[in-house]
């Protein structure tokens, strides 16, 4: 069986959270049982991207 490594680490980021963001992270990972990193991946897969480039906000 031929075992593959996977690279998860592309680009490393930092994130500061308000006391009350990282209880409700804390929270919701122990809730559900999976890692802060899997959430938040999935948090980022889930914005919305247009196909111009306009602000989102504009």
């Amino acid at each position: 069986m031929i075992m593959t490594n996977k690279k998860w680490a592309v680009k490393r980021i930092t994130v500061n959270l308000a006391a009350q963001e990282a209880e409700k992270l804390e929270k919701y990972c122990q809730q559900t049982g999976r890692p802060a990193t899997d959430v938040i991946r999935e948090l980022i897969r889930s914005l919305p991207i247009t196909d111009d480039n306009k602000e989102i906000n504009s």
